[in-house]
């Protein structure tokens, strides 16, 4: 191994949306970087419904141009259905004035896109390598790595960055994790063939479906280009026990338990082994340390319903770099102010709709005739995730914003 290697400037751990996003803004800056990640590319992953503001994020980073060469499905909105319901966030009519547009991404091709970018960038990967130990001695870290061939490596980074996903790397190494205050859901999902797309609204807009008997039971389908959807629900964990065991069946009595479902999805064909995952919210002690800084979804996750978890993860990529490229230059930094509590002040806003969508009242303000134009747009802004916009109400005093919705609307 090279010193390059052994010793670059920042270690990250996983080559996901968030590794890739600092590995290449880090290493256009002329920072050396090493990328870690235990699995081959492409792999599957869900997550694959990206916001406009990821299009600013990857910009930001150099990777928009890459994203855009490719064939992707492209995004103008969301549709919600509750029954005979329907509202439509059209990303056009949004408050805050940037991208109107984003990408519906299969994240295997995608996350590889990304990494490639960033490899040429000059960020060196290491793919099927596993971090075994971290030890956060000063001045330089010391992270031993299992290579594929089960020899140990030694990485002596400056810093590290972890963003290991659900792996929680650095949180479960170093005691970080601790319980998400939502309540525990789960969710199935697979990827489906010869969908059509909405009848009337086609494959430029998600479709949100609340099931007809429970409202905090839904369905997302997320068109790609090559005909395929990805499809899920998310429940308690109390629907799932009233449905087969069997993977595949699992799906499709799913499919079945709601009539617009099944209207549009009954015919369609797995392409892929149904998944399921359980308990995915989850939430980390602090963010950032003397040596490192817990990225995406390693640190807070919150639920998929808004989308929201790219998002996240590309912005404290962003965030995290911009205070590395400060620092190395010879900066102070003030991690907590700049990168956790930045960070934390978006996450929070996509958590008071969260909570709000699962109590039922985001349900009724979406589907309410009392909106006028100017809150639909700033709302519009929040689901394109633009949370830590300044100038929006609704992310500034997102409690408090909120509740004045429920209120213009008439919910008590």
């Amino acid at each position: 191994m090279t010193k390059t290697d052994s010793e670059p400037d920042v270690l990250i751990i996983g080559a996901g949306p968030a590794g890739s996003c600092a590995a290449a803004k880090l290493a256009q800056a002329g920072i050396t970087v090493a990328v870690i990640e235990r699995q081959t590319f492409p792999r599957f992953a869900i997550g694959e419904s990206l916001l406009p503001q990821c299009m600013d994020l990857l910009q930001d980073a150099g990777l928009l141009d890459a994203v855009e060469s490719q064939d992707y499905q492209i995004k103008k909105g969301a549709l919600f259905r509750r029954q005979d319901d329907a509202c439509i966030i059209n990303f056009e009519e949004q408050f805050h004035q940037s991208f109107n547009y984003t990408y519906q991404v299969p994240r295997a091709h995608f996350d590889q896109v990304l990494a490639d970018q960033s490899a040429r960038y000059g960020a060196r990967f290491y793919f099927k390598h596993v971090v075994t130990s971290v030890d956060l001695a000063s001045p330089r870290s010391t992270v031993s790595i299992k290579d594929p061939g089960g020899h140990t490596l030694i990485f002596k980074p400056r810093f590290i960055l972890d963003a290991s996903g659900y792996g929680h790397v650095l949180p479960r190494m170093l005691g970080l994790v601790k319980k998400s205050d939502f309540q525990l859901r789960s969710a199935c999902f697979a990827h489906l063939d010869d969908d059509p797309g909405d009848a009337e609204y086609g494959k430029e807009y998600i479709l949100i479906h609340i099931n007809s008997r429970e409202p905090d039971v839904w369905y997302w389908g997320i068109p790609f280009a090559d005909n395929r959807t990805s499809f899920g629900l998310v429940a308690k964990q109390s629907f799932f026990s009233s449905l087969p065991e069997e993977p595949t069946d699992r799906l499709h009595a799913a499919i079945d338990s709601d009539p617009l479902i099944k209207q549009r999805f009954g015919q369609t064909e797995m392409v892929c082994e149904p998944g399921y995952m359980s308990g995915f919210a989850h939430s980390v002690n602090q963010m950032v340390g003397d040596q490192y800084a817990i990225l995406g979804h390693s640190g807070e996750f919150l639920d998929p319903i808004f989308s929201s978890g790219v998002t996240v993860a590309l912005k404290s990529a962003i965030l995290a770099s911009d205070a590395l490229i400060k620092q190395f230059s010879g900066s102070d930094v003030d991690w907590q102010q700049e990168y956790s509590d930045e960070l934390m002040r978006g996450v929070n806003t996509f958590k008071t709709y969260v909570k709000a969508w699962y109590d039922g009242s985001f349900q009724t303000v979406l589907f309410s005739d009392e909106k006028d134009a100017h809150w639909s747009s700033m709302v519009c802004s929040i689901l394109a995730g633009y949370v830590w916009d300044r100038d929006n109400s609704l992310a500034v005093q997102h409690e408090r914003g909120l509740q004045a919705l429920t209120e213009l609307c008439g919910i008590n």
